[in-house]
């Protein structure tokens, strides 16, 4: 039987402003063992105009997030608690993650390519195009632990201004990729979403799931996470869908060392199992793009929401990947 409870937290002032009381939704009791009940959601940062990507540098102390229409990337000192400016003119930088050597990877949806960011602060670009065609715009990445990279690539970035550069789309559909680290080599992975965005993989690795927000733009479309299970190859087999998510679209998530979803949607932060159950939500004041686990023990979940960062502390622990 479905329990439905709310929970008070804490108030933060930001700036002079003070956020709306966070509220824990028990959809089921298993949720409660997910949270304390005497933390509270803060936020750290307010002033962005679509924050995205937020990716944790545990050997830094420090949280980096992309601000897309403002084509910049911010980041949070977790020591000092001041941000600052990392990087502009990013070319709208969307989501981010680190490979096995800890350099930052990122895709830029504007320019349509995913980069990384090497030692020395120069750019290097690992994809661009796929079989003589410009890319759509890459949308989130993970990198998994034999070194591959997989992204996204709806188009987003180039049906308007705002977060992209409005173009002619060149491939037809939007796909899901892998890139080979050893040959450099782009390969399709699954070509029958409408919009793919957020993407990450079981703790074991044996499945990925992927987002489809095609509902965004088109209300006909799919707001679904889809489950594949992942051959020795790399190749993926299955793509059921996990769980429907509403309101709004799943954007970005992350997956907890119990296997447990965390998804950005129009309310907040939702928690699925890994059989798709809801279970509970950490809802947010602002319509929820991305989130990620930091902090030293991997416990305190950063939320990028539309204008603001958030940060809850949990009791769960974020997988570790790379």
């Amino acid at each position: 039987m479905t329990e439905t409870t709310t929970i008070q937290g804490g108030l933060t002032p930001v700036r002079g402003e003070r956020v709306p009381e966070p509220v824990y939704e028990v959809i089921e009791p298993e949720f409660r063992d997910c949270f304390d009940p005497v933390s509270w959601l803060e936020r750290l940062y307010t002033g962005c105009r679509w924050a995205e990507g937020p990716l944790y540098f545990a050997d830094l102390r420090c949280l980096i997030w992309s601000d897309i229409p403002n084509q910049r990337m911010l980041s949070l000192d977790e020591t000092s608690g001041q941000v600052s400016l990392h990087r502009a003119g990013t070319g709208h930088a969307n989501g981010n993650t680190r490979d096995r050597e800890g350099r930052m990877v990122t895709c830029e949806q504007g320019a349509r390519r995913v980069i990384r960011t090497e030692y020395d602060g120069s750019v290097t670009v690992l994809a661009d195009s796929f079989e003589g065609r410009r890319l759509n715009s890459p949308n989130d990445v993970v990198v998994k632990s034999d070194g591959s990279i997989w992204f996204t690539d709806p188009s987003y970035g180039i049906i308007s201004d705002y977060v992209g550069n409005k173009a002619a789309q060149e491939i037809q559909g939007c796909n899901v990729y892998r890139l080979d680290p050893a040959t450099g080599t782009l390969t399709i992975q699954a070509d029958d979403f409408v919009m793919p965005n957020g993407l990450a993989f079981s703790p074991d690795e044996s499945r990925l799931y992927v987002a489809d927000s095609g509902f965004l733009t088109d209300e006909q479309a799919p707001r679904h996470i889809r489950a594949f299970d992942v051959r020795n190859d790399g190749s993926l087999r299955g793509g059921d869908v996990l769980a429907d998510i509403t309101p709004g679209i799943p954007d970005g998530f992350r997956v907890d060392t119990s296997g447990r979803l965390w998804i950005g949607a129009g309310d907040g932060v939702q928690c699925v199992t890994e059989t798709g159950r809801l279970i509970g939500k950490i809802l947010v004041p602002e319509t929820t793009a991305n989130l990620t686990f930091g902090g030293p023990k991997r416990n305190r979940l950063y939320i990028t929401a539309t204008t603001s960062l958030y940060a809850v502390y949990m009791n769960v622990t974020g997988v570790q990947r790379p």
